[in-house]
């Protein structure tokens, strides 16, 4: 992708390519975007059943409460993943020092966990003791992987994992957690005894300059375009059914729901090599792509706090419509886009296909 072209006038299979004039279509075709509820009373998925109704709605009121929770209705060894964020939050405690708070969950929310701890104890013992306690409590299997989106927090997660045989993944794709996040945020945090109105994060998310990128990923030519969501979820269905590279993400499970017929803004790749481009691009936590307007290029974001200059085009009037406009439908889609790798822009298939949410900073 060193001289990408902007082939917005060639029709590309199932996709629909993107012009300035068929964009304004999408201004009409907003998203009903929203998070589902993720507060969960305080109790152990044994003890639901015997717990007294008026308790648990108590507790649910809490904003002291912590949870430890598993879904009883869940198979505990198909839970292989945990996404987890270990970080101060803007809560005093009694010393008047900051408390800090370990988050565990799955990608579906059927585990939550929470603990407070104060900033005292943050190092990877007690990291590790806790999910530990995770695991005996619930009778649940200490997992294969553990997401995490803190670069600061990274040596401390990494050293517990190591001691635990668990694969640490640094990854901004731990969207389940984020969104739980911002949910804590307005129904607990904002309520504790301690909380600070306007404390700033301690721990502020990387956002580092783009880097070249490295020659492994360059593809040959690249073009802006959309696919309605029933095709969006055929590309996904593929992940599974074909041997496709790429990653999806369970709208459902996220809470996000879309208008059948919104079309979702996309970037599609094309390479003589596909194959290989898309095996390298699977291994690098792919989480967004930004068209930047002002420098003419595409940045792509992946792991925790690494940006690559994706591709680069010529700067005209044509051009920056058409990269305001791709962004413009991004945003109406909730942060909702995908990348796409085929063999040419022509071609009915996806060698690779990443569905990706760019969602803002957790507000803690």
């Amino acid at each position: 992708m060193r001289l990408p072209l902007l082939q917005t006038h060639i029709p590309i299979s199932n996709f629909t390519c993107l012009t300035v004039f068929p964009f304004q279509s999408l201004a009409i075709s907003l998203p009903k975007y929203k998070v589902k509820s993720v507060h969960i009373p305080s109790c152990s998925a044994s003890s639901i059943s015997s717990t007294n109704l008026e308790e648990e709605e108590e507790e649910d009121d809490d904003p002291t409460a912590e949870l430890v929770y598993l879904d009883p209705e869940i198979d505990p060894e198909s839970i292989s993943e945990w996404e987890l964020d270990f970080c101060s939050r803007p809560i005093l405690d009694i010393r008047g020092k900051k408390l800090w708070e370990l988050l565990v969950c799955d990608d579906s929310l059927s585990l939550q966990y929470t603990k407070y701890f104060p900033n005292n104890l943050i190092n990877s013992i007690t990291l590790k003791d806790a999910l530990l306690s995770i695991s005996n409590d619930l009778g649940l299997p200490l997992p294969d992987k553990i997401r995490f989106f803190r670069s600061q927090m990274q040596t401390i997660i990494t050293r517990a994992c190591n001691e635990l045989a668990i694969k640490p993944v640094p990854s901004k794709r731990c969207l389940s957690l984020v969104l739980w996040l911002e949910d804590r945020y307005e129904t607990v945090y904002t309520r504790h005894p301690g909380f600070q109105k306007g404390a700033k994060p301690l721990l502020a998310l990387d956002n580092p300059f783009p880097m070249e990128l490295p020659e492994n990923l360059y593809g040959e030519k690249w073009a802006f375009v959309q696919l309605p969501v029933s095709a969006v979820r055929e590309e996904v269905s593929n992940l599974e059914t074909r041997l496709v590279f790429g990653s999806s993400l369970d709208l459902d499970l996220l809470g996000i729901e879309i208008e059948d017929n919104t079309l979702i803004p996309g970037l599609a790749v094309a390479s003589s090599r596909a194959k290989p481009l898309a095996a390298w691009m699977n291994g690098l936590e792919v989480c967004s792509i930004e068209a930047d307007v002002d420098k003419a290029s595409l940045i792509l974001s992946v792991g925790i706090s690494t940006r690559y200059i994706y591709a680069t085009y010529k700067k005209n009037p044509v051009s920056t419509s058409e990269a305001e406009a791709w962004e413009a439908a991004k945003k109406a889609c909730g942060g909702l886009h995908f990348l796409a790798i085929q063999n040419d822009l022509n071609s009915d298939d996806c060698v690779g296909f990443w569905l990706l949410l760019d969602l803002p900073p957790p507000p803690v």
